[in-house]
């Protein structure tokens, strides 16, 4: 049983945003601060990754931990309208392997930071996405240009 009325969980939902987090636009602007240009959103990429090097093709997502699953084999369950959190929660993990295996079969790599990551250790993800870019550059070098 859910603790809220229909119109007051319907408001509260209404609040959380699903692109521009906070953490996703702290990212974006270290990101962007050390000169990395990158595309927000990109619906022309499967699972709408938070940020895209198109050229590179690295996806990056930055999941919250509720919405996402963090930890959730030994996390308490939420305890009002559970039946209804618990096969959302688990769809989203669902949903974000499956975007994963989808991206990877595509040549894309896929980095997934969750939210206190961001907040906690913006510096290591920072080096993670920068050591991904110049792997990337390094992968791309070695493949000889076409003859069109």
């Amino acid at each position: 049983m859910d603790c809220f009325t229909p119109e007051q969980r319907s408001k509260v939902m209404s609040m959380i945003r699903g692109t521009n987090t906070k953490d996703e636009v702290r990212l974006a602007k270290a990101l962007w601060h050390i000169g990395l240009r990158y595309r927000k959103n990109n619906k022309k990429v499967f699972g709408t990754p938070d940020l895209t090097f198109n050229p590179l093709k690295i996806a990056i997502f930055v999941d919250g931990e509720f919405f996402h699953g963090k930890d959730w084999e030994t996390r308490k369950k939420p305890e009002t309208n559970s039946e209804f959190w618990i096969k959302k929660i688990e769809r989203n993990m669902q949903r974000d392997i499956e975007v994963n295996t989808y991206l990877e079969s595509q040549n894309w790599k896929v980095l997934r930071f969750w939210s206190n990551d961001i907040k906690k250790n913006l510096g290591s993800c920072i080096m993670e996405i920068l050591n991904m870019i110049n792997f990337r550059k390094e992968q791309l070098s070695k493949i000889p240009p076409s003859w069109e």
